[in-house]
């Protein structure tokens, strides 16, 4: 099909792709992967801490908490889904020099990559959606986001980032590529990879943009929508009680969504128009992208929520209290 317009220097099917890390920073890989591994770890800890106490408590099991576990659910399906997602990969590349990818791992890698993002950004409206319920129609609260609907709600938006994401990848399957495959990035992203390509990409760049748009622009379009009627119901509120308890639920959603959106349309923006931004910086804050929201997420709202902090408190509390019991 594209023998007509293909270089000679390509390959139709390249068995591996070679990720080079961070350019111009290959003899820092070894440091560079101190903090990154320590940012991984403390992400597992906290992601795995909220899952397991919000699962084992049935006094959590409401929608505000059932969203935090979906969020803690696809931050740890991004880090262990497969072996080639991520960060695993990265640190794979920065501490034992491991930098070859199969073509395959590098599709699954991307569409791992890019479908959990729209489904994080489609758990994040829909957080926004249960604090606009709670504040603006609280007794209808428990009818309007039950169990059911819950799961319903989750099912769309894993539907929606399978069907948006996976002709990404198909796109991608039918391409030729030039027969140097190193990608200068640590992870396979869709426009890295679309640059390997060795004939016109209109389709993939236009596409790529279009999802990126829908998601982002219909997410954060909803999201402000509700935060309008939250502010103006906020503003009603006659109890500083009831008003201090709005505001600081809000502020720790708004909190997650800043550290979540900000790295993510850095790194959409600079791929296709930031040609003046150092190679380097940008892949170390793409990077982190996949680090500090998972990281932080559990922080934040451990801190925030007094319920969920109070809940780790008494989980930690107990355990060292059966740990001690053991040790007489």
């Amino acid at each position: 099909m594209f023998s007509a317009s293909i270089p000679n220097d390509t390959a139709l099917n390249p068995s591996t792709f070679i990720l080079l890390g961070i350019p111009g920073m290959q003899d820092q890989h070894v440091w560079i992967v101190i903090p990154f591994c320590s940012m991984y770890v403390l992400a597992l800890m906290g992601n795995s801490t909220v899952l397991y106490i919000i699962v084992t408590d049935r006094t959590l099991h409401e929608p505000v908490y059932l969203f935090l576990c979906l969020l803690s659910i696809t931050d740890l399906v991004l880090y262990l889904g497969t072996s080639t997602t991520t960060i695993p990969k990265v640190l794979c590349i920065f501490w034992f020099g491991q930098s070859e990818i199969s073509y395959e791992g590098c599709l699954v890698q991307l569409f791992f990559i890019h479908s959990i993002s729209a489904m994080q950004s489609a758990i994040l409206m829909t957080m926004a959606f249960d604090h606009y319920v709670a504040i603006c129609k609280p007794l209808h609260y428990a009818t309007i986001l039950s169990n059911s609907r819950i799961g319903l709600i989750s099912l769309v938006s894993l539907v929606r980032a399978i069907l948006f994401i996976l002709p990404m990848t198909i796109l991608l399957q039918q391409m030729p590529y030039y027969a140097n495959h190193v990608i200068p990035t640590t992870y396979g992203e869709h426009m890295a990879v679309v640059k390997m390509v060795c004939v016109d990409t209109t389709v993939n760049r236009i596409y790529g943009l279009v999802v990126a748009l829908l998601v982002a622009g219909l997410d954060l379009s909803a999201i402000a929508s509700s935060y309008v009627l939250i502010i103006q119901a906020i503003m009603c509120l006659s109890s500083k009680e009831a008003h201090h308890k709005a505001v600081n639920t809000c502020t720790t959603h708004i909190c997650v969504m800043l550290i979540s959106y900000t790295p993510s349309l850095f790194s959409f923006l600079t791929h296709r128009f930031g040609r003046g931004i150092p190679p380097h910086v940008h892949i170390i804050l793409g990077s982190l992208y996949f680090l500090i929201p998972p990281m932080l997420n559990p922080i934040i709202y451990g801190v925030k929520t007094k319920e969920f902090r109070d809940k780790v408190t008494k989980y930690e509390i107990c355990h060292v209290g059966r740990f001690s019991c053991q040790d007489v």
